[in-house]
């Protein structure tokens, strides 16, 4: 029987990525990391497994062995350690353990949603609001129809969004997503005006973000990153708001727009003037990363555009697909050409090269 118990967020900051998350973040998170024993001997993984979990070694002494042979060791508290030991699925090496040890381990794609969520979480609305110089204050169809991310959309889907978009009216003060809760539905302001506000640690009756107005859009980085809202949205008017459920917004605006290539198309894209960009967090990115890619994190990404050159193509990678999907869906509701390596870097492990 494995003996486990509750890691502390001071311990968790000593590790990458988790460094990186916000405070309130880590300590939600921390709830679901295990701090685990293990007596020396002891097998902790081996090569091949497909077990889907990210471990960090906290104390003691490992070796790490391929094909049977040592190729390594690692000790509890040193700077190599800060890292996920033998990342990936399936593993490319054995660790067993030298000395007792004591490690963390949670499920990698629980992680992912974690940081993916924590990356979004703090994005400013008032930065995110698609401006439009030929909106009219009701044509809300039209301002729609002249973003450029519209523009890549099939006019089949175009048809079949228009047809599926439900009206619903909202009185004021409503409630129309509130923060935590799972994305259901993409909005679109047909009349009246929305507040955005985000509680915090220090203000949880909510800290204001932005006013959004007709034609403006909210509700689809949850649904496509799958992860919670990031925001509260409620009614500062009566108005009305036109919705697509997630099923019919995934399939008929988020996939058009979210173009998958693999490792050998990527090379081809930057080869011939693209470039790689990385939307893990710093931490991750120093570990491995592509030879040559750029690094934003993707709660950078908007923040921080006047680094990209809209001439040129991105292939945007992380661990798996879900930030870089967030990331592309960003970029190219914005103008920019974007492409995400599919499957990510966990199943491109020939792309990745160790940093220093």
């Amino acid at each position: 029987m494995v003996d486990e118990r509750a890691a502390s967020v001071q311990l968790l900051r000593q590790f990458v990525p988790l460094d990186g998350l916000k405070r309130e973040s880590l300590a939600a998170l921390a709830k679901k990391i295990g701090l685990r024993n293990l007596p020396g001997g002891e097998i902790l993984f081996r090569e091949g497994d497909l077990d889907g979990r990210t471990v960090w070694l906290v104390s003691g002494k490992v070796e790490i062995q391929r094909q049977g042979r040592p190729v390594g060791t690692l000790v509890g508290g040193s700077s190599e350690a800060a890292t996920p030991l033998v990342p990936g699925n399936p593993r490319g090496a054995s660790v067993r353990a030298i000395d007792p040890i004591e490690y963390l381990s949670i499920e990698s794609e629980l992680l992912d949603v974690a940081i993916t969520w924590d990356q979004t979480g703090i994005y400013e609305v008032a930065e995110l609001k698609q401006e439009s110089d030929t909106a009219s204050g009701d044509d809300w169809m039209t301002t729609l129809l002249t973003t450029k991310a519209f523009h890549k959309i099939p006019p089949a889907n175009l048809q079949a969004i228009f047809q599926r978009l439900e009206r619903v009216p909202y009185k004021a003060g409503e409630t129309v997503i509130r923060q935590g809760q799972d994305g259901d539905y993409f909005y679109v302001i047909v009349s009246g005006k929305c507040l955005v506000t985000r509680e915090t640690p220090l203000n949880r009756t909510g800290l204001k973000l932005a006013e959004l107005t007709v034609g403006d859009i909210f509700g689809e980085e949850a649904l496509i990153a799958s992860v919670k809202r990031n925001a509260t949205v409620s009614m500062l008017t009566d108005g009305v708001l036109m919705r697509l459920g997630a099923q019919d917004f995934r399939q008929l605006m988020s996939e058009p727009l979210l173009q998958r290539v693999a490792y050998e198309r990527g090379k081809e894209i930057v080869a011939h003037g693209g470039r790689w960009l990385d939307v893990r967090m710093p931490g991750e990115y120093q570990t491995q990363a592509i030879a040559g890619s750029l690094n934003i994190p993707l709660c950078f990404i908007r923040p921080k555009l006047s680094a990209l050159d809209p001439k040129i193509p991105y292939v945007l990678t992380c661990d798996t697909e879900r930030r870089s999907c967030a990331a592309a869906f960003i970029l190219v509701e914005l103008g920019f050409d974007a492409y995400v390596l599919a499957g990510g870097l966990n199943q491109n492990p020939q792309a990745l090269r160790r940093s220093g």
